[in-house]
């Protein structure tokens, strides 16, 4: 693939495409703004029009999981057709925002790119990182001291109180995620385990309270310790800088493409899973877990 950047600034060494590249981005970007521009003005498309911040927020989440699905399967064409979806987002709630006269779309890339500049001292200014775990810890810090000088501006919040060290992780995340997310902040103010045995500990000690609740019979009791021992497999999954999201979807479709391989098995012998006893399906399901992997 032909190199379509150049560095035009020596002190920061900032990237710039060449002069035909920032043409065909620039015409690319101001195109799509404009045609949202258009669905959104008077005579335009009447659900467009109709849409506001709350209606969208679903097809966010939406499209980002349509672009991780396309990742997943390796289709470029795919992948490249849902990135556009997820960006159409970005432009549409950008339009909306630009109407009620608070940014615009170039606000939003502006935007990222410094931040981008800011928590990139290692690369844009004198700091060096010699390796990705270091440059992450440049990036926490300087995110650090940005959150900091924000909650400075914006007072202390409603009660007064200072920021909580977990603020900032989306409550709409998967819940998986989200736990990972949390335990991640919390182990960045030193509420942590010294090593993996610690949450493994964990985890055998909240099967044992979730037996015990399972036993008590009480509802509320066992979702509660069910809790309890998924956010300690969360845990695990951090200390092994894995993802508990990543794992368990990878689970899932294992599953899945083993219970159709059953399917189409029971299917080929004149049955089905509706029909097949339990010792017909356990057998199925032993000689899928040998064929589809």
């Amino acid at each position: 693939m032909q190199n379509r950047s150049q560095p035009i600034d020596d002190e920061q060494k900032i990237c710039e495409p060449t002069a035909e590249a920032r043409r065909s981005f620039g015409e690319a970007f101001e195109r799509l703004v404009g045609v949202m521009a258009r669905l959104r003005a008077p005579g335009g498309c009447p659900w467009d029009r109709a849409q506001d911040l709350r209606s969208l927020r679903p097809y966010v989440i939406e499209e980002a999981y349509e672009v991780v699905d396309a990742v997943n399967s390796g289709d470029v064409e795919d992948h490249r057709e849902e990135l556009g979806d997820l960006l159409l987002q970005v432009v549409f709630q950008a339009e909306i925002r630009r109407e009620q006269n608070d940014f615009d779309a170039a606000d939003v890339a502006h935007g990222i790119a410094d931040k981008l500049v800011r928590r990139h001292p290692h690369v844009f200014g004198e700091d060096r990182a010699a390796d990705s775990g270091e440059a992450l810890k440049r990036w926490e810090a300087v995110k650090a001291k940005e959150k900091e000088a924000k909650n400075r501006k914006a007072g202390q919040g409603a009660s007064g109180a200072p920021r909580s060290a977990l603020a900032g992780v989306p409550s709409e995340l998967p819940s998986l995620l989200r736990a990972q997310r949390v335990s991640e902040k919390a182990s960045g103010v030193g509420f942590d385990w010294k090593d993996v045995g610690g949450p493994l500990a964990k985890v055998d000690e909240e099967l044992g309270e979730l037996k015990a609740a399972i036993v008590s019979n009480e509802r509320a009791s066992i979702e509660h310790e069910l809790g309890d021992v998924l956010f300690s497999l969360v845990n695990v999954a951090r200390f092994l800088d894995l993802s508990a999201e990543d794992a368990l979807r990878e689970t899932t479709m294992r599953f899945s493409r083993r219970f159709e391989w059953v399917e189409a098995a029971l299917r080929a012998r004149g049955s089905s899973v509706h029909e097949a006893s339990f010792e017909e399906l356990d057998a199925a399901w032993n000689e899928a877990k040998k064929q589809a992997s």
